[in-house]
């Protein structure tokens, strides 16, 4: 059983601790109320409870036959709600076209944006309520949903209502909304222009509607400019949003230094970021948001996760779940790190889990993605005695269950 005790993000040594961070078969875990209360013995809990055939308390007694247990995963950036589908551009890749083409070719960010358009409301729960399914059957318990596929201020609204109503619904997992209007610009609009339509009418109406949580910028050369980014994330962070902010996913555009001046909860992509921004971010508190899921999409080169925990640097992963990278496994994910990237199956747990929390809150504000008393009971049961399963199965899930807010559910 992975124990994350302590407080705060884990970074370097500190985040592969076997001593301080994993706990010896035989304990056992009493839940009340969606929060976890107890962690001792096993046969302490058994003289205090009874047996699961005869407990002598009005309690439920589930046995988990020795498996290990590691906590709800933390799914940090995730593009949940949109419509449409651009598996054709994996041949583009193949055929040498480089993202920045494909989109100049009718692709996208801007081909889904026109088929989320057309898609209806109900349509849009159905596929974002599909989608939570498969990430909580995966072990993710809490994710952070991004809009940023309807690009005018009705669509952007609609999206935030579709992600709002599905974080209301029971037996999924929890969320926070991050309204990510600056993900590129309308067709035939001029930027110059889009940037003004946020600042005066998009924001101001999602601060009204009240759903958004945090706000995003896509910071990145043929995007939205540093300067442009620091208007709209300073804008949002005055009208009470966290900031959250893309960076040099193609190449270091200097969204890094964005991100240090402001001090953004995370800085995501963080793919071609040099090395003196990295430390100057977490300086202002930072964390770097890898999301390795889209250079394995993309044919392209991984991330410096080594030379980030050599750094010190705290870090986190998601799955960047989007029509580009279709990916809602957390699991497969930490298989990227340690099967590609020769990183500790407990360092991919921390960046999965509990440095993940610290950049998504849980709703009850309580903690989340670690097993300690006092937090949220999001726990996984592996299909196994050995914890490091949890990502040494891609393509199927190591979890035979998953406790959600402390309800267990069988897979």
């Amino acid at each position: 059983m992975a124990h994350l005790g302590g407080k705060g993000s884990l970074s370097g040594t500190s985040a592969t601790d076997y001593e301080l961070l994993t706990s010896p078969a035989g304990k056992g875990i009493v839940v009340n109320d969606g929060v976890i209360e107890k962690i001792e013995e096993s046969s302490e809990l058994r003289s205090e409870y009874g047996s699961p055939q005869e407990s002598t308390v009005d309690v439920s007694i589930q046995s988990l036959e020795g498996c290990a247990v590691v906590p709800g995963l933390v799914d940090g950036h995730n593009h949940l709600i949109w419509s449409g589908d651009r598996s054709n551009e994996m041949t583009m890749k193949q055929q040498g076209m480089t993202y920045q083409q494909i989109a100049a070719n009718g692709g996208g960010i801007q081909h889904t944006v026109r088929e989320t358009s057309e898609a209806t409301y109900e349509e849009l729960v159905k596929s974002g309520y599909q989608r939570m399914r498969q990430a909580l059957l995966h072990g993710t318990t809490h994710l952070e949903s991004k809009s940023g596929y309807g690009l005018s201020t009705e669509s952007e609204l609609k999206l935030l209502n579709v992600a709002h109503d599905l974080s209301q619904m029971n037996h999924l997992p929890t969320m926070e909304l991050t309204w990510l209007g600056a993900h590129d610009t309308p067709k035939g609009v001029n930027r110059t222009d889009y940037v003004e339509e946020i600042l005066s009418d998009q924001l101001p109406k999602v601060l009204d509607q009240g759903y958004a949580d945090a706000a995003d910028v896509f910071c990145e050369p043929g995007w939205f400019t540093v300067e442009e980014s620091e208007l709209i994330l300073s804008a949002a962070g005055k009208g009470g949003l966290r900031q959250r902010i893309h960076i040099d996913e193609f190449e270091d555009g200097g969204g890094g230094e964005l991100a240090a001046s402001l001090g953004v909860v995370t800085a995501d992509h963080a793919h071609y970021t040099a090395p003196e921004t990295r430390l100057k971010m977490e300086s202002a508190g930072v964390n770097t948001g890898f999301l390795p899921g889209t250079p394995y999409t993309m044919g392209a080169e991984w991330p410096s996760f080594s030379d980030a925990t050599e750094q010190g640097i705290r870090w986190t992963v998601a799955t960047d779940f989007n029509p580009n990278c279709n990916i809602l496994s957390m699991p497969l994910i930490g298989s990227m790190l340690v099967h590609r990237n020769q990183v500790d199956p407990l360092l991919a747990l921390v960046a999965s889990t509990r440095n993940a929390a610290e950049t998504t809150p849980h709703p009850t504000g309580m903690p989340h993605g670690r097993i300690e008393v006092g937090a949220v009971a999001n726990l996984n049961v592996l299909d196994g005695y050995q914890w490091q399963s949890w990502c040494n199965r891609p393509g199927t899930t190591p979890f035979k269950s998953t406790m959600l807010n402390g309800t267990l559910i069988h897979h």
